[in-house]
């Protein structure tokens, strides 16, 4: 997806309903910083935007039924907002201190969450489309080993065989990629 996809979805979301702010995590989240420096295409390949409306998370819902996959934006232009409760992502503290805002011309802020946030949270899921994201983003440098294992000592996991198992990763990687062990 490209930045203009993104802006475009925003603005035909913005005709149907009042919308001041939208929370942008995911693989998307690299959009937020894509006018400070060069990110790898392969970080951009998802054609779905995880996303909610910050001052009303549930709103999420009912735009996805008119945004979302399977709808008619969707057929029309091949990408589509994919709902998402502020609960579902593995966050480290104080991520919303670091969202990266965008003020857009029709007044929506997009508030991205912070590229190395996000890769906490797909450490969480392990999928390895998640795992290969972070790996494009630590050999791009848009993402940094010793941030990443700031960030997960400041997060709460699910439990102790999800916080073990991120570790694991995060070690693996850091070695694969010739990092210093930790």
């Amino acid at each position: 997806m490209k930045n203009e996809d993104l802006l475009h979805l925003v603005e035909e979301i913005a005709k149907t309903r009042k919308l001041d702010s939208l929370i942008i995590v995911g693989s998307l989240s690299v959009l937020g910083i894509i006018t400070d420096r060069e990110v790898p295409d392969t970080m951009l390949i998802s054609n779905e935007v995880d996303a909610y409306p910050e001052n009303d998370p549930r709103a999420a819902f009912d735009i996805a039924e008119a945004f979302g996959q399977g709808s008619i934006f969707e057929q029309e232009n091949g990408y589509y907002f994919d709902a998402i409760s502020p609960d579902v992502p593995t966050l480290p503290e104080g991520w919303q201190q670091r969202l990266i805002v965008r003020q857009l011309d029709n007044g929506v802020r997009l508030k991205f969450i912070d590229p190395n946030d996000a890769a906490i949270s797909k450490y969480a899921r392990g999928e390895p489309k998640d795992l290969q994201w972070i790996d494009e983003g630590l050999r791009a440098s848009v993402l940094a080993m010793a941030t990443i294992r700031y960030r997960f000592r400041e997060t709460t996991f699910l439990d102790d065989d999800e916080r073990e198992r991120v570790r694991a990763q995060i070690n693996a990687d850091a070695k694969r990629l010739g990092y210093p062990a930790a």
